[in-house]
């Protein structure tokens, strides 16, 4: 079932659970990540980044079209828009949840274009994350590379209050892409975000890093966790063991599908656990997309990630 994250985040965040999600494209993806949330009763992200052409009807049409077969929480979102039109356009095409992306700008654009993407989604229940500081790293064609500009907690007050955004991607030490050496995360500055901040913190760059830094990031605030290069991997392995087993000319597309598939499902089902997830779809947007919901505070936490 659709939702929305504002709703779905409340309840990590009370109980100190992040919510696994997966940038994803085709309908071989859509549906193992699905699928294997339901399996663990997790709620979950299915995200886009921005759309060209016909994945703008394609994308959200699929998620919309299945959503209701799963009962699970599912948020429709919109990953790394940086134009007003992008906002537009998934508000209009259906998506529950966007993210605009003033990361590259001075902090007075930050704040200007994320409360403009915040005025066009909230008055059709549509949550909004921004991003304070850059997560760094490649970009998706391998061919540019940039250094993380780490959160600072003074500004997130100011952010959050001027916005209204519903989530906060925060820098902390993660990167986009394949690492080229495995980072160190600071925890620290993660704490003291979490303190100033009064909405959920979400992490960019989950591929590749240690699941113990993992485990700590959600024990200090993080409620979110963006996931595509460990699934992309995932995919290349699966093809890989499908192209050396096929023994026709003309496979039956399961034996060319399904390696794929299952190894991606591999990938979500460890990150559902590396994030407490399980389990937590009956405490989790219930609501469906009625309305976003209040935003819960820290009273009654659990220690669920240990």
């Amino acid at each position: 079932m659709l939702t929305t994250a504002k709703e779905i985040l409340a309840d990590a965040r009370a109980n100190r659970y992040a919510v696994p999600a997966f940038d994803c494209v085709e309908d071989v993806m859509i549906r193992a990540i699905l699928e294997t949330a339901e399996a663990k009763r997790s709620p979950v992200f299915v995200m886009c980044l921005v759309p060209k052409g016909n994945d703008w009807v394609y994308m959200p049409g699929l998620v919309r079209a299945v959503a209701d077969q799963h009962d699970i929480p599912i948020v429709l979102h919109l990953d790394h828009a940086e134009e007003l039109d992008s906002i537009k356009r998934a508000v209009d095409s259906g998506f529950t949840s966007v993210m605009i992306d003033g990361s590259k700008l001075p902090l007075e654009e930050n704040i200007r274009i994320t409360r403009a993407a915040v005025e066009i989604a909230h008055p059709h229940g549509v949550s909004v994350e921004g991003e304070l500081g850059h997560v760094g790293g490649m970009d998706l064609e391998a061919a540019e590379h940039a250094e993380n500009v780490l959160t600072e907690p003074q500004e997130v007050a100011t952010f959050v209050g001027e916005t209204e955004v519903d989530a906060l991607a925060v820098s902390i030490g993660t990167a986009h892409g394949v690492y080229r050496s495995l980072p160190d995360l600071n925890i620290e500055r993660l704490g003291e975000l979490d303190a100033a901040s009064r909405v959920p913190l979400v992490l960019h760059g989950g591929s590749g890093t240690p699941d113990e830094q993992i485990r700590n990031a959600v024990r200090a605030g993080i409620c979110k966790l963006n996931i595509f290069a460990d699934c992309r991997i995932a995919m290349c392995r699966g093809l890989r063991q499908a192209a050396g087993s096929l023994s026709r000319e003309d496979p039956l597309p399961a034996d060319v599908f399904g390696p794929i598939k299952s190894a991606i499902a591999q990938v979500v089902a460890e990150k559902i656990e590396l994030l407490s997830a399980d389990n937590r779809a009956g405490q989790s947007g219930r609501g469906g997309q009625s309305g976003r919901g209040g935003q819960s505070g820290r009273a009654g936490q659990s220690e669920a990630v240990q």
